[in-house]
């Protein structure tokens, strides 16, 4: 009874601090001009980045063609001298496959963590071929950082984790159990808003870098091609960036300034991507 009532006040006196939070946590993103909320400052993200890619570089074989990574190199700087975040420096790395394993399948992948580190696997860069398709899946993944959708996640999972920890200690583990599983799966992705806001700022940047914006939209032709072909294999990038052809026919409206009918009426149904 003690403890319920301990986690009451506590509830009580974050509620009463919210608007005295949000009054001095309030900033402007200059990517995407919206208030949003970040508890996260761009020290800390950066700090975060650096641990991650740490991480990822002992797990991943690197380096992968030193020629491979010096193109990728040239191309993501050239993207981001037309990006909006002067907070952070972006870098670039190819992965290969996990270290010491035998590789059976193509990862036909590319990420971003916070910190402003972007990485693309190398069998995806050898199937996109052109400048211009590879530009665009790293202007994709930078927006990503320029909106802070990680940062967002992770402060996400502080409140969930906290709620969850919160419900344990009020006796309703089972039923918090099954939410955290759920919310913890929503959260293994971006958010289809995520993806639809990264791809027009990656048209944005395009632009910005002397790119053809359609480079991105060729990048998931490309993807989707891919997966026709092999259905049965692995597209980490896909399983990342849902509703393929969907993002396909919106991007075609933004380069072309707003969606075409035969952009519309050609969307295919991705549940059978999946």
């Amino acid at each position: 009874m003690r403890k319920r009532q301990e986690i009451k006040y506590l509830l009580i006196a974050v509620l009463f601090s919210v608007p005295f939070l949000m009054g001095n946590l309030m900033t402007v993103n200059p990517a995407t001009d919206e208030e949003e909320m970040i508890f996260i400052p761009a020290a800390k993200e950066r700090s975060m980045g650096r641990i991650i890619n740490e991480k990822v570089c002992k797990h991943y074989d690197m380096p992968v063609d030193p020629l491979m990574q010096e193109r990728i190199e040239k191309i993501g700087e050239k993207v981001a001298s037309g990006t909006d975040r002067r907070d952070i420096v972006y870098r670039f790395r190819v992965l290969k496959g996990k270290e010491g394993e035998k590789r059976k399948e193509k990862n036909y992948n590319a990420f971003a963590v916070p910190g402003g580190y972007i990485y693309v696997f190398s069998d995806l860069v050898e199937e996109l071929k052109d400048e211009k398709k590879i530009a665009g899946v790293l202007a994709h993944e930078m927006s990503h950082v320029e909106a802070k959708h990680s940062v967002k996640r992770m402060q996400g999972n502080i409140g969930v984790t906290l709620l969850m920890l919160l419900g344990t200690q009020m006796q309703v583990e089972q039923t918090n159990v099954s939410l955290g599983a759920a919310i913890g799966h929503l959260m293994a992705a971006y958010s289809r808003q995520d993806e639809k806001q990264a791809d027009e700022l990656s048209v944005k940047y395009m632009k910005r870098a002397g790119y053809d914006p359609g480079g991105t939209i060729g990048a998931l032709e490309t993807l989707r091609e891919l997966r026709s072909k092999a259905p049965r294999m692995k597209y980490f990038f896909g399983k990342s960036h849902p509703y393929v052809s969907e993002r396909i026919a919106h991007l075609k409206g933004v380069v072309a300034g707003g969606t075409s009918f035969e952009s519309y009426i050609n969307l295919v149904n991705d549940e059978d991507e999946m």
